[in-house]
């Protein structure tokens, strides 16, 4: 969604949360992510002089940005090149509720704001190739060599069925789905778990394969039961995912406890999301209200902060 005036615009876009299949993602596994109802928006405005970024993490103009918002301005350089306009005369003003680090596609959101804004600040709209092509520049400074499921995720209204390098589908859920997320409060390792995850498919190919194909399972199971809405069983497999993920290295003790919290608190099901090693959980709940308890379960038990939605898609 973008809006503008003669000048000044506003891009908007949305966090998203994997439900099934990440890791498995990275060895042409399918996975499903869903839209994340935390907002980013980007203001473009004119100003005189060269192009200034003004976010949490730095004020002050684009060349000089820190090492972790590179892939911001690179985002930002491309897309003005490709709209043939000039590098400057720019203030970017970029508000975004979405923690960083934690698996929730902070810096795809981000990214698909900037580049909304500025295609509405010169009075053009981005079609979704253009979009995703510009939002790669930032992803790639982020993750080195992603697999393109944050940036479809956090532009995309509806829950989707990703498998790198095909055609993504759009998917329609059978039933509301009543979520809770919860932050340990620890910055993803995503680097780190990915790491875990290729050694263990190298010192034990046989196991780790197993455990691989086992999440393929649960995500084309997943898929059945979000479409129908059966969400009791949707849960089971919630929870059948994070053992895997558990088995890969890949979860920790932190979001163990977190887990472990949400279904002692009578959750449908829970599991870790994103990548891993820090970062969120989430956990599937049977109404909106039963999800502000189990929410409430969870910083009790050491989160460092929640939330709770219902979406219908």
């Amino acid at each position: 969604m973008v809006t503008c005036s003669t000048k000044s615009a506003v891009g908007l876009s949305h966090s998203k949360i994997i439900l099934t299949g990440e890791h498995a993602v990275v060895y042409g596994i399918p996975a499903i992510a869903i839209p994340f109802p935390l907002e980013v928006k980007a203001e473009i405005r004119e100003r005189a002089e060269e192009i200034v970024l003004d976010c949490a993490h730095f004020k002050g103009p684009l060349h000089k940005v820190p090492k972790k918002l590179m892939g911001i301005a690179a985002c930002i350089n491309e897309t003005l090149l490709f709209l043939q306009k000039p590098l400057k005369g720019l203030k970017i003003r970029i508000h975004s509720s979405i923690p960083i680090g934690r698996g929730l596609g902070s810096s795809a959101a981000i990214a698909i704001a900037v580049v909304r804004g500025l295609f509405a600040f010169f009075g053009k709209e981005a079609g979704r190739e253009e979009l995703l092509a510009l939002v790669q520049k930032a992803e790639i400074y982020a993750h080195g060599n992603p697999s393109g499921i944050d940036m479809e995720a956090a532009s995309s209204n509806v829950p989707i069925w990703f498998q790198k390098g095909k055609e993504v589908i759009p998917l329609k859920a059978g039933a509301p789905l009543h979520i809770v997320a919860a932050d340990t409060g620890r910055v993803g390792d995503t680097h780190k778990a990915v790491k875990n995850v290729k050694e263990k498919y190298v010192m034990d190919s046989k196991k780790t394969k197993d455990s691989l194909k086992r999440i393929e399972e649960i995500t084309f199971k997943t898929r059945t039961a979000l479409e129908i809405g059966n969400i009791r069983q949707l849960g089971e497999l919630l929870n059948m995912n994070h053992k895997e993920l558990m088995t890969l290295g890949v979860s920790d003790d932190g979001l163990n406890l977190l887990v472990k919290a949400a279904n002692d608190a009578g959750a449908l099901g829970a599991k870790l999301t994103g990548g891993g090693q820090g970062g969120c959980i989430i956990a599937l709940a049977n109404s909106m209200q039963q999800g502000k308890e189990i929410a409430d379960c969870l910083l009790n038990a050491g989160a460092a902060k929640t939330w709770h939605f219902t979406a219908e898609y």
